[in-house]
């Protein structure tokens, strides 16, 4: 199974591409995690609106049509640990791929939060988008690790 993670931001600290692959690495040939990063929108002159559909579009060319679609949104449903692992075990099951949507510094393009079946806050806090990306990361191989019943999840 093939966990996308659509992530706006293509130029972030080192310590966020080592949180990233540090988990991404654990991950074994059943369940796969890819990052697919997204230019940011210029900012220039203040449209902000404008900025943000365009990772928009850029986000939504890089789902594929048949996957289902998870927008990162503080508003979104919290999720345990065992019900992200649910979560993934039906998604294997329906065999299909999972893209996980991070918007830029302003937010997630509405027209990727209209494309998602399913909103998902890690938090009430607003987390920095760099560090969604590594919270994201390590939620999804604990996840797997329940379901691969490893060690790593203790509860």
């Amino acid at each position: 199974m093939r966990l996308l993670l659509v992530a706006a931001g293509t130029r972030l600290p080192a310590w966020v591409n080592a949180g990233y692959e540090e988990y991404a690495g654990r991950f074994t040939s059943d369940y796969r995690l890819e990052l697919k990063e997204i230019a940011l929108g210029q900012r220039s002159g203040g449209d902000t609106q404008q900025a943000i559909a365009k990772e928009g579009d850029r986000m939504l060319a890089a789902i594929p049509a048949s996957a289902y679609v998870v927008a990162l949104q503080v508003t979104g449903k919290a999720l345990s640990s065992e019900e992200l692992a649910r979560f993934l075990e039906t998604r294997a099951q329906e065999g299909r791929d999972v893209a996980f949507c991070i918007g830029g510094p302003d937010g997630l393009a509405p027209a990727v939060d209209a494309r998602a079946q399913l909103r998902w806050s890690l938090s009430a806090l607003t987390l920095p988008h760099a560090i969604a990306r590594v919270v994201v990361a390590e939620g999804l191989y604990r996840a797997v690790s329940i379901l691969k019943r490893h060690p790593y999840h203790r509860a």
